[in-house]
């Protein structure tokens, strides 16, 4: 699917959506390889959230990084923003590097079910124990964030809903009782290794123009790690939208596309 359409065609954009609330994640091709592309997007929806990071954000190597996606270091596989309540994140690539640089993704999803099947001791410790996240320093703005949250949140009937895991910002605190540290970590161990298997993640390389979108609460992404040089080789643009705000354009194209019919 291309950037372009999405812009230009209810019909193309309503499949956009449909496919990443089905899917959890879209590539979307062929926009120009420039910032502010995912301005146009976010406007196409509705608007972007602005974060502490701005409304949008420039994924590459800084002499005094204030985040470690702000490196050529390999990025474990994460969610975005575990210290807040958070939705779909956007990324568009305005320059690749020649080698490394490669993209990971994997369905949390999934692997959670997996794990669930394999080992109900370890899922039932992961639902169940709440972890501290924080993130301090100064970006768009100074901020310092807190929150507790479970590695995987499920609803009344048992279902996975949402993932919240990024070792950047889990806080060195955590407030269990002694005894039950080392089941956690054990079953942390577990879920990571599923998530690191070959069967379950998928590697790829993305291209100037090339725009992927995700569904944060869902997909865990990563980096390959890559060779700093003295120009800039890798940079990335992302922003976040919000589920309201993605489910209320889907609703509304909805609408548009089936009447047309």
């Amino acid at each position: 699917m291309t950037f372009e359409e999405v812009l230009h065609s209810d019909e193309s954009a309503y499949r956009w959506l449909v496919t990443l609330k089905k899917v959890g994640i879209v590539l979307l091709t062929g926009a120009a390889a420039r910032r502010g592309e995912l301005l146009k997007l976010g406007r196409r929806i509705g608007f972007l959230r602005l974060t502490f990071y701005g409304p949008t954000w420039q994924v590459q190597d800084k002499a005094e990084a204030n985040n470690v996606a702000y490196t050529s270091e390999k990025l474990s596989f994460h969610t975005d923003y575990p210290a807040l309540q958070f939705p779909p994140g956007l990324l568009h690539c305005i320059k690749q590097t020649p080698t490394g640089g490669e993209s990971e993704v994997v369905d949390g999803f999934h692997v959670a079910n997996k794990l669930k099947k394999q080992n109900p001791e370890a899922f039932q410790v992961l639902t169940s124990t709440a972890v501290d996240f924080t993130d301090v320093g100064v970006d768009y703005c100074d901020f310092s964030m807190q929150a507790k949250q479970r590695i995987i949140d499920v609803d009344d009937k048992g279902q996975v809903v949402r993932i919240n895991f990024n070792n950047a910002t889990r806080d060195s605190v955590f407030d269990v009782s002694a005894e039950k540290v080392k089941p956690f970590y054990a079953a942390l161990k577990d879920y990571v290794d599923l998530l690191n298997s070959a069967d379950n993640k998928y590697t790829y390389k993305m291209k100037p123009g090339d725009v992927v979108v995700f569904d944060n609460w869902r997909l865990l992404h990563g980096r390959q790690g890559f060779q700093t040089r003295t120009e800039l080789s890798r940079h990335l643009e992302g922003a976040y939208a919000d589920w309201d705000v993605v489910m209320s354009r889907l609703r509304i194209l909805q609408k548009n596309v089936l009447n047309r019919k």
